[in-house]
């Protein structure tokens, strides 16, 4: 016969909630790094094409 699952503590969903939004403002701030210098011109770990424009 099924039984429910244990509910999870405030405490537990709180901790696993605060360490996902964590990994994501890490991933935010990596992308925000890598855009700011490839907008510089001053990355070395990141290969890119750069479109030439004909202006006449």
């Amino acid at each position: 016969m099924a039984v429910p699952k244990k509910r999870i503590s405030k405490s537990k969903k709180n901790s696993r909630n605060a360490k996902w939004r964590e990994k994501a403002n890490k991933q935010a701030q990596n992308a925000l790094s890598l855009a700011k210098s490839v907008m510089t011109g001053k990355s070395r770990g990141f290969n890119y094409m750069i479109e030439e424009k004909n202006i006449k």
